[in-house]
């Protein structure tokens, strides 16, 4: 047929097997139907009549997946649903589509194989894919096949070799049935039910002292309609500061991100005004800070004496949400300033990740904003070993479905990668004091005002994740794409 298409049916057939896929994600969960629509997709596409055709089902199977596991894409364009509303069906085609190229792309490759080895191709392809999606272009790494293993205790495998192992586990477990009938299914099984009880024995492991730290997680709950209404707003800063006063003291309290509905550098009554409330105790709390024209979306600590003693400037932006790509360059080359973080436009990527040193007692602390958190390069790549992790969110805009429990999934699988305990505050919730195997100790639900005081758990030995990365799985990957291709070459000879 016409460039390759297969056919409405298949095409259908195709994404619906593709949002099977995603029910795995949190909040279903459902990571066994997940592999049951894994591996019955990877069937139809190992029967495509040609790359093309493989291609379109790829595309239309990650369409599937990612409509589903995105759904909370619509919820930033219904804060303002008067002017904005009208977008949201187009920003979620554009963006599961976009997404799902990677997934054709992965399919077509994977033609270039016969036979048994044409699934196990997919397999690793489409590893390769979902590894390259949280790159390409700045990385959009939401919604990864493999994370359809948090929340299980096959999720302790990412402390091994991080989400890229989950992947490969899942699409691995998901080809060997359609490349070797019941052998592949049982040596899947057993590929399955090995990391279960690897990740079991891991989870029944002692842990070692913790550090004497009282954490206070503050969770204002500012709508995010209303977060900047000038009335709106003091009443909702009144709430933080009646919750850092409380008793009893912490050692640190924490706000969530933009927290501070003014700017510090206008408002210098403000560090008196916290200060005052915290009693004595630091506050780390999310705000907007600036430097000339520039505007940065910060993580700063005010100190007892109404100074600020650290700060982080979010470097991972959000493409068209903090700013606008190529805003810049447009400015340095055609003087058009609408779109340039560095006119105020939109807000300025800090320096990169950091360690904020906090003192002996607070220890080292590695801040991420919002939704730097779903990037374990960016984590990775903070320069040395923190003692814990901080991250303070907005997920207003993710709506009450499934966006921020997904968020808060991600953060789960950054502790087990680095051995980290994750500190999470986040505006509307989900707020969450998580260890560093990444169970959830405490948490404030979403869509509540209220403050939590909890002890910080403790950090594990250096994690292999932690020490190597992704290095080893790609490797690992190599070595079999390289296997396969050997296998090839012989039937051809």
């Amino acid at each position: 047929m016409r460039l390759g298409w297969p056919g409405g049916a298949q095409a259908g057939l195709a994404f619906g097997l593709g949002a099977v896929v995603a029910s795995g994600q949190v909040p279903l969960g459902f990571w066994w139907l997940a592999l049951i629509g894994l591996a019955a997709l990877t069937a139809l596409l190992a029967r495509a009549r040609g790359a093309a055709a493989a291609a379109w089902l790829g595309l239309f199977a990650g369409a599937g997946h990612f409509m589903l596991a995105l759904n909370w894409l619509v919820q930033p364009f219904l804060i303002d649903a008067e002017t904005h509303a009208w977008m949201a069906p187009f920003a979620v085609l554009f963006m599961s589509f976009g997404l799902a190229l990677f997934w054709a792309g992965a399919a077509a490759l994977s033609w270039r194989f016969t036979g048994w080895r044409r699934p196990l191709a997919l397999a690793l392809a489409l590893t390769l894919a979902e590894y390259g999606r949280g790159h390409v272009l700045t990385g959009f790494p939401w919604a990864t096949i493999g994370h359809i293993f948090i929340g299980t205790p096959i999720a302790q495998l990412a402390g091994l070799g991080g989400v890229l192992a989950l992947t490969l586990l899942a699409t691995g477990a998901a080809a060997l049935p359609v490349a070797f009938g019941r052998r592949g299914l049982a040596v899947a099984a057993v590929l399955i039910a090995a990391s279960a009880g690897g990740g079991s024995w891991r989870l029944a492991q002692p842990d070692p002292p913790a550090r004497p730290l009282m954490l206070r997680l503050v969770q204002p709950n500012a709508e995010q309609g209303v977060k900047w209404d000038p009335v709106r707003a003091r009443a909702f800063f009144d709430r933080l500061l009646e919750f850092t006063a409380a008793a009893p003291r912490p050692d640190l309290v924490i706000w969530p991100e933009t927290a501070v509905p003014y700017m510090l550098d206008y408002a210098p009554e403000l560090a008196p005004m916290i200060a005052a409330a915290a009693q004595g105790v630091p506050v780390a709390t999310g705000i907007q800070s600036t430097d000339g024209t520039r505007y940065f979306n910060s993580l700063i600590v005010i100190g007892p004496d109404a100074q600020v003693t650290a700060r982080y400037d979010k470097h991972h932006l959000v493409p068209f949400g903090e700013y606008i790509p190529f805003g810049d360059t447009a400015y340095a080359l055609f003087g058009i300033s609408a779109f340039a973080a560095r006119q105020g436009n939109g807000y300025a990527a800090g320096p990169g990740p950091a360690i904020l040193d906090l003192g002996p007692r607070i220890g080292r602390v590695l801040p991420l904003i919002c939704y730097e958190a779903i990037f374990p390069q960016d984590v990775r790549g903070a320069p040395g070993r923190a003692d814990w992790i901080l991250q303070i969110t907005n997920d207003a805009w993710f709506g009450t479905l499934t966006g921020p429990f997904q968020h808060l999934a991600q953060a789960r699988l950054r502790a087990i990668e680095q051995g980290l305990p994750l500190v999470r505050v986040a505006n509307t919730g989900v707020s969450a004091v998580i260890d560093a195997k990444g169970r959830v100790l405490a948490a404030i639900p979403l869509g509540e005002a209220a403050f939590l005081d909890k002890a910080l758990p403790p950090a594990l030995a250096i994690t292999p994740y932690a020490r190597w990365g992704d290095g080893p799985v790609l490797v690992l990957l190599a070595a079999l794409a390289a296997t396969l291709g050997i296998w090839k070459g012989r039937k051809q000879a």
